[in-house]
């Protein structure tokens, strides 16, 4: 008589580890998750938005040069990312590395751009320029 074992399947489990092993192919800079962005353009300006609850200044890295802008950063598995469960039923919030970048129509002022935090929304105004240059912005 043979014994056999069985294991619940978890479709979820599964998938993640897919998406785990996706990432080791791509790199170390591949993205765990991809925030939310707005980028529009005034008169004067473009300004981008992007949603990054639970980060903190220290989080987030921002990058500027002629007419491109890249964000980066990370968000952690916080303590609830610890809980033993026996199945997950819903996994929404990305957690980990993040990498979004944007290329502008025209040339960029990097010396004036600005970067805000707030209630979880990082606002970057980015005025536009006829120099160029690159450099890493300060988010206040």
């Amino acid at each position: 008589m043979r014994h056999v074992a069985f294991t619940r399947w978890n479709p979820l489990r599964d998938l993640l580890a897919l998406h785990e092993q996706i990432g080791h192919l791509a790199g170390t800079d591949a993205p765990g998750w991809t925030p939310p962005v707005d980028l529009y353009e005034t008169p004067i300006d473009f300004v981008l938005t992007a949603e990054l609850p639970g980060l903190t200044r220290d989080q987030i890295e921002i990058h500027a040069e002629e007419g491109r802008i890249v964000i980066r950063g990370a968000r952690v598995a916080g303590p609830d990312r610890a809980i033993s469960c026996e199945q997950y039923h819903r996994v929404e919030r990305g957690h980990g590395r993040f990498s979004r970048a944007f290329a502008l129509p025209e040339p960029i002022d990097v010396d004036a751009i600005t970067a805000d935090l707030k209630d979880g929304i990082l606002t970057v105004t980015i005025p536009k320029s006829r120099r160029k240059g690159a450099r890493r912005i300060a988010v206040s």
